[in-house]
């Protein structure tokens, strides 16, 4: 799956903050729902609109950033 297309950043759309196909709910919103223990089920339920692919290309995201960031050691 190509997750890549799924992730848009628009400057003029929430500040430029990565969103699910070009719609207003941002990657890290729902990273945070999964992270305050929200099923993905439960997400899906709350945003109808929203598919398990959108949730699997935030993972996605977040994993690439992790990926290519740089960890400066004391």
């Amino acid at each position: 799956m190509d997750y890549k297309s799924l992730i848009t950043i628009e400057p003029g759309k929430r500040g430029g903050k990565p969103c699910i196909r070009g719609m207003r709910i941002t990657v890290y919103e729902i990273l945070e729902y999964l992270a305050s223990g929200m099923t993905q089920e439960e997400i899906l339920e709350d945003f109808p609109y929203l598919t398990q692919t959108d949730i699997l290309a935030c993972f996605w995201f977040a994993a690439q950033r992790e990926r290519i960031s740089v960890t400066i050691q004391p």
